[in-house]
Formats: C-alpha cells, structure tokens, sequence
C-alpha cells in the first residue's frame, strides 16, 4: 500500500509490535543512489531513533523493521554522500494502530465468533447430530410417499405418452 508518494507498506495498517516491510522509490533511489539507509524513530521525541541499511531492488530500496508501540512511526532517509531526503524538513509520519483495535476492526468486517476447544467439539457433535437427521427425515420421507404405491404395485416409472 502507497501511504505517502514513494514509500510502500506491505500492510495497509502500521500495527505495533509487528514485522512491517517497508519499500522507498523517492528522490534518492531516483537520483541513482547505491546505498541508502533509513532513520527512524518512534512518537513526537523519536523514541528508539535507530538507522538501518536498506537493500536495493529492482523496484526501489527495502528494509524490514519492528513497529513499536507508540502513536506514531517516524521516517526520513539518508545515503552514503549525506543527501537526505526528510519529506522537505517534515519527515515521514504515519500513524500506529494498537493491536486490539486491529483485531477488533477485522472480526466485525468478518463477522467472526471465536469459540474455544471444547465448544468446537460440541458444535462438531451438533452438526453430526442434524445432518443425521435430516437424513433421517429424508428417508421417512420417501418412505411414507413411496410406501402406497409399492404396496398397490403401482411403483413403476410413468412413462411419456408422446413416445
């Protein structure tokens, strides 16, 4: 997911305490630089502000970092010649998701119910249970219709008065 021009997220949500891959095609991968590296940082102080080397690809440079948990996840990028690129003094700032709300979010829009081991077993038992009789049913069924006319002799297919 595009987030800001040139910088790419392999989610569409920056979550804390998760792996999150991050992709940059900005001015410096543009330009032709051959190393770059990124700095970043976590909230308004830039917490744990760490620099790390990113690869470069076909389709920009890559790197791959631990979010933490913060309100937001701050951004700029650097290579090897000390040319920045800092989103023009502003940086990159994305906003950082608790884990609770994400899981939340994502069980109402699936309309998931998470029920526990012995639950399951009892909706397994239950299912077997009314698929047994709704057999069941069907073969009464069949009987209690077909059961005159096996007794009249009368059980033979119609056949088409056209033929």
């Amino acid at each position: 997911m595009e987030l800001v021009k040139n910088i790419f997220f392999n989610t569409d949500k920056v979550v804390e305490n998760t792996k999150l891959k991050i992709s940059y095609v900005g001015t410096l991968f543009q330009e032709g630089s051959e190393e770059l590296y990124m700095h970043y940082g976590f909230g308004i102080n830039w917490d744990g502000v760490t620099e790390v080397p990113m690869e470069k690809t076909e389709l920009g440079f890559q790197c791959e970092i631990d979010v933490a948990e913060a309100e937001t996840l701050n951004l700029c990028f650097r290579n090897t010649n000390n040319v920045w690129d800092n989103n023009n003094g502003e940086n990159f700032i994305f906003p950082i998701e608790k884990a609770e709300q994400v899981e939340e979010i994502a069980d109402e829009e699936l309309g998931l119910t998470f029920v526990s081991e012995n639950e399951m077993q009892v909706h397994k038992g239950l299912r077997k249970t009314y698929i047994w009789s709704k057999k069941v049913r069907l073969a009464v069924y069949k009987i209690i219709k077909f059961f005159p006319k096996i007794i009249s002799g009368n059980y033979k297919r119609k056949v088409n008065e056209e033929e």
